[in-house]
């Protein structure tokens, strides 16, 4: 969670007192058991307004904007409804570390924390209930989509073998998606183009690419302008290298079929990374203790704290982590080797990266239970030959996880009772 959460969660917790008194705290959308009101929808729709002008993009009219956002909470409402059935929770413990990183990224501390959200006119409380709902989301995606991708050497092979010569070249992408359904009739894949033909149709008449993908981009980064970050070549299908090697910087594609969905694709950089790759690794060691059915959070944290202590008291981190640590690295004494950046879980790697060599970190949670982390050295290293094999496993990574999580959602959203009364009948 970086600086930008507290605006952005401190512009979503306001409303002007003329919105307030003027909106009429209607149901915009039925989601299973729960609703979702004109008053709530009008809060996020503010954040994502004050979110766009931050990144200088225009927002689409509010009708449009207001659609974005009401899919986006139905979505939330689904997965949120979804972990809890499913007996996910997020711990007060959890909860008061991410408080502490938060407070610690503003440079500040708790108290300075609560005087910040209350001269924003929010409060900790709607703070923490905020931060449960983002933390769960994480969890759930982690839980159900994260860890049931996986890459094998060969596919990676596979992929160098085919794009030899590309693997130095990357480009930073940013796309319009329009989702097509599992098993959609003819008449509903039209329909899908039809809404992409009238997305390029804006892009040609002059409104700027991020405009538009926040008005028509139903993918998960659409009010971001629909960035996708930097892309390298040897992850991309060939047929699609030799559409974008034919655009100029700033050209955006014809309609794209991939992956179960339709893209416009712009083309916003382009570089060469021939040449040394230096990078920062950690040398890492973790004790883990797993929290599952039948370890809770509070007892998974007690016992991390009680393997802290005998560290504290004089004990070989390498010895307690054979003995107490849950991780298949234990034998080891818990070495996971020279980590880069990337190779692990955000709460994790945001730990040790603001460890000094030889120090313990605190206890820190993660989607897999509770962990002490010992960084042991940092070094800059030459990573260019295997830069190359591990930037085409995390991005054909990435590329499953994103049409995983897309197809999961789907799924959801077909099983649920949704009534989305946002326009009146």
């Amino acid at each position: 969670m970086k600086k930008l959460f507290l605006a952005a969660f401190a512009s979503a917790c306001l409303a002007t007192p003329a919105l307030a008194i003027s909106t009429v705290d209607r149901i915009v959308a039925v989601v299973n058991n729960s609703v979702i009101t004109q008053s709530e929808l009008a809060q996020r729709v503010q954040n994502a307004r004050g979110n766009l002008q931050r990144q200088n993009i225009e927002a689409p009219a509010a009708e449009v904007l207001s659609r974005q956002v009401l899919d986006m909470m139905i979505n939330e409402q689904l997965q949120l409804q979804y972990a809890n059935n499913n007996g996910l929770r997020i711990g007060e413990l959890e909860l008061d570390q991410a408080l502490q990183s938060i407070a610690q990224q503003n440079k500040t501390d708790l108290p300075g924390l609560r005087a910040l959200l209350e001269k924003d006119g929010s409060s900790m409380a709607k703070l923490r209930e905020q931060l449960r709902s983002d933390l769960l989301l994480e969890r759930i995606k982690e839980r159900e989509v994260n860890s049931r991708v996986n890459v094998t050497d060969q596919e990676v092979a596979q992929v160098q073998q085919t794009t030899t010569g590309l693997n130095r070249i990357e480009y930073r992408l940013a796309a319009i998606q329009v989702n097509i359904p599992e098993r959609a009739t003819p008449a509903q894949v039209e329909e899908r183009r039809q809404k992409l033909i009238k997305a390029e149709a804006e892009i040609k008449a002059g409104k700027s690419f991020a405009q538009v993908a926040a008005a028509y981009s139903e993918a998960s980064n659409a009010l971001q302008g629909g960035d996708l970050g930097w892309r390298n070549a040897s992850a991309l299908p060939q047929d699609f290298i030799k559409l974008l090697d034919s655009l100029p910087v700033g050209g955006v594609t014809e309609l794209v079929r991939a992956s179960g969905s339709l893209y416009l694709f712009k083309l916003v950089d382009k570089r060469d990374t021939s040449g040394p790759q230096y990078v920062k690794q950690h040398k890492v060691r973790h004790i883990l203790v797993k929290t599952n059915e039948a370890t809770s959070d509070t007892d998974a944290y007690a016992r991390i704290l009680q393997v802290q202590d005998r560290i504290k008291r004089g004990a070989k981190f390498e010895d307690m982590a054979r003995q107490f640590s849950e991780d298949g690295s234990a034998s080891l004494g818990g070495d996971l080797g020279w980590v880069n950046e990337g190779d692990t879980v955000p709460d994790f790697e945001r730990t040790f990266r603001q460890l000094q060599a030889k120090q313990v970190s605190e206890p820190v949670k993660t989607p897999f239970g509770w962990h002490l982390i010992l960084l042991e050295d940092v070094r800059s290293q030459d990573v260019s030959t295997d830069r190359e094999k591990l930037v085409v496993k995390q991005q054909i990574r990435q590329r499953k996880i994103e049409q995983s999580y897309i197809d999961w959602l789907e799924q959801l959203r077909a099983s649920a009772f949704i009534d989305d009364r946002l326009v009146e009948k």
